[in-house]
């Protein structure tokens, strides 16, 4: 490959790339000095799990080390006990540093479903920010005014309505960049929303006498509704590590619009030829392709003759999940809590008032609905046997 392969490969399913020229002539003297380029993507273990809207920034790290470049891979285990303000309205939750770690080894295993293992750098930035002293923390906020930091939207807006922003807010984006130091990062990869912190890096960077980092952003991937980013937090979110059957269905549940998305930011499939093919096995093409990549072709083609089965020829899947009614047992949301059928009542009640709950082919609106034995299917997916 050429370099304006290389940037062809890398500018697909961007948002916006900060120092392209720059970027290729850090290419052309990596390739010229045979020295890759070191590539740097943080992470804030604040939940547990690894979603497709994850899968979008990490495959932009394959890419670079299919190039031959160093990858880094980023654990904010110090940061994410500071709390990254970015998007959000009011003062975020302090993270215990055992939750940190927990998360933490949770996105280790799972990470590496997308990234090769043998060419991933995993570092934590507590390692220098351990030893951080009052000194340098004072230099480093030297580095940036609270003029800047108020000029950021999220800031800006929370200033205006008279909310709290902390002092130690301020300084996560300065933290941010200093990973960027210390790694001496040429490039950097994060989400559009962070491009406040991504140019901190640049800045900071270009202060203590670095050559700037270039900065490549991807697009924030819309959840399942189509409209707000994927978040486990509004269940909109598919997980890497769910069964693959769930996956499945859950990418058949998307729109046309959403599927064209897709298939551009997690999958390399030519765009021209997807367009080409009728939208039905498009999507179940799309399905199989996302399955695939964390569960092999093996495991993609099951769980995709699955699915034909089940919703083309109506019929009930043979694993189906069974849970026990008891004497005492509760009501219907209770009882699709505690199946993880649903992530929360007000989604179970909003399943009911769409009439996507059924129990024996009869719809199920009444949340008072009373228990009995049979076979329960909630919304297009999810089936339970009631025992």
């Amino acid at each position: 490959m050429n370099i304006q392969d290389d940037i062809t490969l890398i500018s697909r399913g961007t948002s916006e790339i900060i120092g392209l020229e720059q970027l290729k002539k850090k290419l052309e003297r990596s390739r010229s000095e045979k020295k890759p380029l070191i590539v740097k993507a943080g992470f804030d273990p604040t939940a547990p799990d690894i979603h497709l809207g994850h899968v979008v920034l990490l495959r932009k790290m394959k890419q670079f080390q299919t190039l031959g470049h160093r990858v880094v891979f980023l654990i904010g285990d110090f940061t994410a006990q500071v709390g990254d303000p970015t998007g959000r309205n009011e003062l975020r939750k302090k993270m215990t540093r055992e939750d940190v770690l927990c998360n933490a080894k949770t996105y280790q295993e799972q990470v590496f479903k997308v990234l090769d293992a043998k060419k991933t750098e995993v570092v934590f930035n507590s390692h220098w920010f351990g030893g951080f002293s009052a000194q340098d923390l004072m230099e480093l906020t030297a580095r940036s005014s609270v003029a800047q930091m108020l000029a950021r939207a999220d800031f800006k807006k929370r200033f205006e309505d008279g909310k709290e922003i902390s002092l130690l807010e301020f300084i996560y984006p300065l933290l941010q960049g200093h990973d960027s130091v210390h790694l001496k990062a040429d490039v950097e990869l994060g989400g559009s929303d962070q491009k406040f912190n991504l140019l901190m890096g640049r800045q900071i960077q270009e202060a203590v006498g670095q050559e700037p980092q270039v900065v490549i952003m991807t697009p924030l991937l819309e959840g399942l509704d189509g409209v707000q980013k994927m978040s486990k937090s509004l269940g909109n979110y598919i997980g890497i590590n769910e069964q693959p059957k769930d996956i499945f269905g859950k990418i058949m549940s998307i729109s046309d619009t959403l599927m064209e998305r897709y298939y551009e930011l997690l999958t390399d499939e030519d765009l021209g030829a997807i367009k080409a093919m009728h939208p039905k096995e498009a999507k179940l093409a799309l399905a199989e392709n996302i399955v695939r990549q964390f569960y092999g072709a093996d495991v993609a083609l099951s769980a995709r003759a699955q699915f034909e089965q089940i919703f083309s020829q109506k019929q009930v899947p043979d694993d189906i999940q069974e849970i026990a009614i008891t004497e005492g047992s509760t009501g219907l949301l209770d009882l699709l809590l505690r199946a993880d059928a649903v992530p929360t009542k007000n989604e179970a009640r909003r399943l009911l008032k769409q009439n996507a709950i059924t129990f024996e082919g009869s719809v199920v609106t009444d949340e008072n609905w009373s228990l009995r034995k049979g076979v329960l299917k909630i919304g297009k997916r999810r089936f339970l046997k009631l025992a």
